[in-house]
């Protein structure tokens, strides 16, 4: 049963509230994560709690319990000065800015004559998201995996 320190793998499928698919494991293999170790986001987490392997699941996670709410205060204007040694700025681009909290990915969201507005909120901030899939693989987690926070299965498997 799917409970603190378990590896699980889970198939899954998740779409937005106007049901565009956002992302699934399909054509992946499964997502596996460390259960109670922040390793997938909070919502989902709960929804999987106490399913067992061969289990299906759907799951409406609200924006608090995924990515957050959109901040207004992450979405700013900067100098397109700022973008020295960038031939083309375009929209969609991300780049990487220093703040005072570390660094930060941004997306650029437009580009005026002397100004580009990022936005450093989660692209499915302020977004509730349902989720949909099944349990392949619930095991105890190994005394490293327990250590390092993550599951040495699948895409975690090196590091």
């Amino acid at each position: 049963m799917i409970a603190q320190d378990k590896a699980v793998a889970i198939q899954y499928s998740v779409k937005d509230e106007t049901g565009t698919q956002v992302d699934s494991s399909e054509g992946r293999g499964p997502l596996w994560y460390l259960h109670g170790h922040s390793n997938i986001i909070p919502g989902l987490e709960n929804a999987l709690a106490g399913l067992k392997e061969g289990d299906t699941f759907a799951a409406e996670i609200a924006p608090a319990d995924a990515y957050g709410d959109h901040n207004d205060a992450l979405v700013q204007r900067v100098p397109i000065a700022a973008f020295q040694g960038v031939e083309k700025i375009e929209v969609g681009m991300v780049f990487n800015a220093q703040t005072d909290g570390g660094p930060v990915q941004v997306e650029v969201t437009a580009v005026e004559e002397d100004v580009v507005v990022v936005d450093g909120n989660h692209p499915l901030a302020g977004k509730s998201l349902s989720f949909s899939g099944s349990v392949e693989v619930v095991r105890d987690a190994t005394a490293e995996e327990l250590q390092h926070g993550h599951v040495h299965e699948g895409d975690n498997a090196d590091h």
